[in-house]
């Protein structure tokens, strides 16, 4: 960042005027308390933003927000865990407005106005019966301080909850701008799998937020990847209330430029977060492709490599493995020439043109051991480059992984199944 930020407490909530609450209703399991369903409220009207999962199977709340979005501007989000909501059919679609008109109304908004998420075990409805109650007690908790609740009301697999919130000057007024972020497998460029929610009192025109939104998005969030996979729930929400009492920018003015950085930096920061708490992860990779002849060839690269379980599963047993990412650079459809090919583990090269390079393999397996490195593959064919964060890939994800046999065992109590 080429601007002073500062860091502060409070996540989605620390920005002017937004209130938060959070409750538990025992959505994926009604023995167990913890928060899984929250609402975040602006006190002022709002322009708003987002992006959604491009996977053709998508979640109800996906299809009612994004509806909701084409109508006009968000002022409220409710958002549940424990559930995802997806592949349940009308049923699904009426229990997602359901969850929009229940806030809306004592709030004193329009249902198109609430922007509504879910995440969880797909093909099951939502537990409404135990939802439905709740909700005046949401309404009612509203209050400012409580954005952390939010970030653990989104939680599923997540070892932990995760958030970020910074101020920075911006045209003489203090911004502020929070987030916070869920996602700990299913990840995959193209959205990821994922719930993301970030508030701000910058004033910001629809049409500039909208932009700003969609760079910061591929700039981060697409450019993270676990286990490949696509969700049907990935959704990325923005709202701005324009608290600060800053007037508007001007498209492309230099006050629009350094809101684009800083909202970058935070969706970047929650990114990262995400990687580096993968379900039963060991290891933080950044792989960065430089010297491609153009920016898609770059792109295809990183994926490649990013994407591959052979390379994933050798990060995982600290084996710098070097030939295994050149397959995946062979494979990747970018155009390249094997004899240009330099690869390197934090600076030092493992291999240069295509073959064995100098650096003894004790070293290279000492960097491949540590919790976080970065492979750099330069394609010495061009100027264009790309950047992915990822992670390896346990026998631990696997075995996390095998069953979810245990909710349906809920459901089947419940009578959804």
């Amino acid at each position: 960042m080429d601007f002073p930020v500062t860091r502060i407490k409070g996540g989605v909530g620390a920005p002017r005027g937004f209130q938060c609450s959070a409750i538990s209703c025992g959505i994926k399991n009604p023995a167990v308390e913890r928060l899984d369903l929250a609402l975040i409220y602006s006190e002022s009207p709002c322009t708003s933003a987002g992006t959604f999962t491009i996977n053709r199977v998508k979640a109800a709340p996906v299809k009612l927000s994004q509806a909701h979005l084409r109508k006009g501007d968000l002022r409220a989000i409710v958002a549940n865990s424990g559930n995802a909501n997806a592949c349940t059919g009308v049923q699904g679609v009426n229990d997602a407005k359901l969850m929009c008109k229940a806030v809306a109304k004592p709030l004193g908004l329009t249902r198109s106005e609430v922007g509504v998420c879910s995440t969880g075990v797909i093909g099951l409805p939502l537990p409404m019966t135990r939802i439905e109650p709740r909700f005046d007690e949401l309404v009612e908790k509203l209050g400012s301080g409580q954005g952390t609740d939010v970030a653990k009301a989104i939680i599923t697999s997540d070892t932990h909850h995760k958030e970020i919130a910074i101020s920075f000057d911006l045209g003489g007024h203090r911004v502020r701008i929070g987030g916070c972020v869920k996602g700990a497998g299913m990840i995959s460029p193209s959205m990821a799998t994922m719930l993301c929610f970030i508030t701000t009192d910058a004033n910001v025109t629809r049409d500039n937020l909208r932009k700003a939104v969609l760079e910061g998005v591929d700039d981060s969030f697409n450019r993270i990847t676990i286990d490949g996979d696509m969700s049907t729930n990935d959704t990325v929400l923005v709202l701005a209330n324009g608290r600060s009492g800053m007037p508007s920018f001007r498209r492309g003015s230099a006050l629009c430029k350094q809101f684009r950085k800083a909202l970058n930096w935070v969706m970047l920061e929650l990114a990262k977060a995400i990687v580096r708490d993968g379900e039963r992860v060991t290891k933080f990779v950044t792989v960065q492709v430089s010297g491609a002849r153009t920016y898609l060839d770059a792109k295809l690269v990183a994926e490649a490599v990013c994407k591959s379980a052979l390379v994933k599963s050798s990060w995982n047993g600290g084996d710098p493995n070097w030939g295994r990412v050149l397959h995946a650079v062979g494979y990747s459809r970018a155009r390249i020439r094997e004899e240009l090919v330099d690869i390197c583990y934090d600076g030092k090269p493992a291999c240069l043109g295509g073959l064995q390079g100098p650096t003894p393999m004790d070293e290279l397996r000492e960097i491949a051991a540590q919790r976080e490195f970065q492979i750099d593959i330069n394609l010495n064919q061009g100027d264009a480059e790309y950047c992915m964060y990822s992670s390896d890939l346990s026998p631990e994800y696997v075995d996390f992984n095998r069953s979810e046999y245990a909710y349906w065992k809920q459901a089947r109590k419940d009578g959804l199944v």
